[in-house]
């Protein structure tokens, strides 16, 4: 309560900005180290997980497999949006991503000592498993509070995009730190690094939580929150409160995540099979060129969202869309030549049109909510993405690489999630230097007629694209490609008709 009670009470001009720059580290910092501890297992996921967790299968259906324990996390995400949503909108922003670090962080620490197949068989796969579901639960209310720890410090309405980026700041240099950490274990360990290497990057993680827990207990609640309890307006439910009355919101913000998602893990997930199997490159290639582009990204991701906040934060995250659809068939072009310094190039400039998205997106999400419903709101919308984006996403361009057998399969289902993303983005409100926290009021749920028929068709789409794929091909190989595609197609299709059913009746 005390931290609540300094940061509702009068500050000078110098005293909130020494709290606003507190807040900006701390968030940026934690977020840092959480994804450090969730891209280690993405890092080593096609190079290491396949070999020692599923030695008997083929190459091609090990990757499968353990891209298979890499989307639980992923599933899991919405569990911890809800959970800690729940929290953040009941006893705060600060407390809750307190306890988030510490989950992500004991599940990363505890991977270090499972054992492989040859120890325990299949059992080692089964506790791989429910430490990434862990794992998954932590990051999923994660984001959102690190978020509103920045943003709600902010002084005007005219930098929200600029301070809610560099939260997102932390995405990049959590990856840049998962595979300079497995650089640094590849090297010392040399042929040794399936039998121990591998384990000292997951191992060592517990000294950045602890480095992460000491920076946010030193912080300040934000002084949004506070007013919220202040004004005794704190939601009894939150998380189902937000569901009811902001559903249309969750789901387009859900959407318009398909086209920064999906090339994500595909570039710096799929990207290690790929050039590492298919190309027959170095492991170092791979990790080597997405650190060059998570440095790209310590500039882009701020310098977006700060020109978010000069031309709005819709019009830059669809310029972003719309390139890296293009860009996907530039880089599959440049990949397939075989040629190392292309192939670098390529990865490095891949994060460029993701920025485009990301370094707006944590604002124009979070925009969408009212603060006593944002927690649980933005996380849910943000998280529900890693459903249909992220966790599929290396297991689709698996499979299509494996059913067409050129990579250009894959530059077209990128370009499919950017068309969803254009179409989300257009229906949601802007935003951009608007007052948004005068009450429930600024911030008007969307009305939409069509309800039944826009969660009908979801619903439909749904279960045919998991027909389709036999939940992304892991019921095993011979799984038809017409029929998976047709069902993904079938997917892509009825979720752009849902969107452009979601129009809001509060502005006809």
């Amino acid at each position: 309560m005390s931290a609540t009670t300094a940061s509702t009470s009068p500050m000078s001009d110098a005293e909130h900005q020494r709290q606003l720059t507190k807040a900006v580290f701390a968030a940026t910092v934690g977020t840092a180290i959480e994804w450090y501890d969730f891209f280690l297992y993405i890092v080593v996921t096609g190079t290491v997980f396949n070999k020692l967790f599923f030695p008997q299968e083929n190459p091609l259906n090990g990757t499968l497999s353990a891209f298979g324990i890499y989307a639980v996390g992923f599933l899991s995400r919405p569990i911890g949006a809800y959970i800690f949503g729940n929290f953040g909108d009941r006893i705060g922003r600060k407390a809750t991503l307190v306890s988030t670090l510490l989950i992500m962080g004991i599940a990363t620490f505890l991977v270090a000592f499972v054992p492989d197949y040859s120890s325990i068989g299949v059992w080692g796969a089964v506790i791989l498993t429910v430490l990434r579901f862990v794992q998954g639960v932590g990051v999923g209310g994660e984001w959102g509070g690190s978020v509103l720890l920045s943003m709600e410090w902010a002084r005007t309405n005219q930098n929200r995009g600029f301070l809610a980026a560099w939260p997102q700041f932390g995405v990049p240099a959590g990856l840049m730190l998962a595979n300079l950490a497995v650089l640094i274990f590849t090297k010392l360990s040399g042929d040794q690094f399936l039998v121990w290497g591998w384990r000292w990057p997951f191992g060592l993680s517990i000294m950045l939580v602890a480095l992460g827990l000491w920076i946010r207990l030193g912080i300040l609640e934000t002084p949004v929150f506070a007013r919220v309890q202040g004004e005794n307006k704190v939601a009894v439910a939150p998380a189902s409160e937000v569901i009811a009355s902001h559903w249309p919101e969750i789901l387009l913000s859900a959407y318009a995540r398909m086209s920064e998602q999906t090339p994500f893990y595909i570039f710096t997930a799929f990207v290690g099979f790929f050039v590492t199997v298919v190309m027959k490159q170095p492991p170092t290639l791979a990790l080597w060129a997405v650190m060059g582009a998570s440095a790209v990204s310590f500039v882009s991701n701020p310098l977006f969202g700060a020109i978010s906040d000069r031309i709005g934060r819709k019009r830059m995250y669809a310029i972003g869309s719309a390139l890296i659809a293009l860009y996907g068939f530039a880089y599959y072009g440049m990949l397939s030549t075989g040629n190392g310094t292309l192939i670098a190039i390529a990865i490095v400039l891949s994060l460029i049109p993701h920025d485009m998205q990301y370094g707006p997106q944590a604002a124009m999400i979070a925009e969408s909510f009212p603060p006593r419903l944002r927690y649980s709101g933005a996380s849910m919308g943000y998280q529900l993405a890693s459903v249909f984006a992220g966790g599929p996403a290396p297991l689709v361009a698996t499979m299509l690489y494996g059913f067409y057998k050129t990579p250009y399969a894959i530059a077209v289902y990128i370009a499919v999630c950017s068309a969803i993303t254009i179409a989300a983005t257009w229906r949601l409100k802007d935003y951009t230097g608007r007052d948004i926290d005068a009450g429930d009021g600024a911030v008007r749920p969307m009305k939409v007629a069509n309800a039944p028929l826009v969660i009908g068709l979801q619903a439909v789409a749904l279960v045919v694209a998991l027909w389709g794929t036999k939940v992304f091909g892991l019921a095993g190989s011979a799984t038809d490609p017409t029929v998976v595609t047709g069902s993904l197609l079938f997917w892509a299709v009825a979720t752009l008709a849902a969107i452009f059913l979601m129009k809001d009746q509060n502005e006809a």
